[in-house]
């Protein structure tokens, strides 16, 4: 219901539109939008205050006219830089650069208390291989860390592991042992 009634109101107001709009553009002068009561007579009290600046608004001013008629504005397509107008050669690598390993810049020098992206993976890796020698500890004398944000990475962030249900482990198996020795040889 809402689709036609926006049709019919949508033909509605493009009816007769040409005409209405000859109408309005054939008007001597547009009337002025109705202005407020106060800005009404703030201006009827500055006209009274200066009585010439009506005069002085709609008077010309030759010096600033003057000044207009010297301005001139001349434009230019710019020149189109070439190899032949620069001297210099075209670049002959043009290879993208690499992405980094972990997607960002590794800072070279790391400063006490912080450690990188790659640093974090390697104690996180030590420590799921063997808990007892790579306690939270010694990762946080080696790393110069804090003890508790080290217990706290240990605690929360984990290197990848791949668990495989053990049906899909029989079936794998099965796949890669051969059942007979004998087929394998035909």
């Amino acid at each position: 219901m809402g689709k036609v009634l926006s049709i019919v109101a949508r033909k509605a107001n493009r009816y007769n539109v040409e005409s209405r709009a000859q109408k309005v553009i054939s008007q001597d002068k547009p009337e002025p939008a109705p202005k407020f009561k106060a800005n009404q007579a703030d201006l009827e009290r500055i006209l009274n205050e200066h009585p010439d600046l009506v005069k002085q608004l709609n008077r010309k001013d030759q010096v600033l006219d003057d000044n207009l008629k010297a301005v001139f504005v001349t434009s230019r397509d710019p020149s189109i830089m070439t190899t032949e107008s620069t001297g210099k050669s075209l670049p002959a690598d043009r290879t993208s650069t690499e992405d980094f390993e972990f997607g960002h810049l590794e800072p070279i020098k790391v400063s006490r208390g912080r450690c990188t992206l790659r640093q974090a993976l390697k104690f996180i890796g030590d420590h799921q291989t063997s808990p007892t020698e790579w306690t939270a500890t010694r990762i946080a004398a080696d790393y110069y860390l804090k003890e508790s944000v080290v217990s706290n990475i240990l605690e929360h962030f984990k290197a990848f592991e791949v668990h495989i249900p053990p049906e899909a482990l029989d079936k794998r198996k099965k796949i890669l042992q051969p059942a007979n020795k004998s087929k394998l040889l035909e």
